[in-house]
């Protein structure tokens, strides 16, 4: 997968705004050779999605909640840089 996409769609009304923008530099400063993109989009509905590509990467409503950071590097990780080392982040899998 080359450059890609990564969308954070995120709900106004629950104000989720500072938890996407967060995600969003988590990801850029972890690939920040492999990603092309990070798109911020406001929704509604109480929606917060992270997609890679058209991969369905973690859906609030689908997985319950919100991802811990480790947990999400790694799922956008295998997707993109499967080779890539995390450091801490493969540590605490136990990987």
């Amino acid at each position: 997968m080359a450059s890609p996409r990564i969308v954070i769609t995120y709900c106004t009304q629950c104000r989720w705004l500072l938890r996407a923008q967060w995600y969003a530099g988590e990801l850029l400063q972890s690939f920040e050779d492999e990603i092309g993109e990070v798109a911020l989009v406001p929704a509604t509905g109480g929606v917060f999605r992270i997609d890679v590509g058209e991969v369905h990467v973690w859906n609030r409503k689908r997985d319950g909640g919100f991802p811990e950071i480790a947990d999400l590097k790694r799922r956008v990780r295998d997707l993109i840089a499967p080779g890539k080392s995390l450091g801490h982040a493969d540590r605490a899998a136990g990987d």
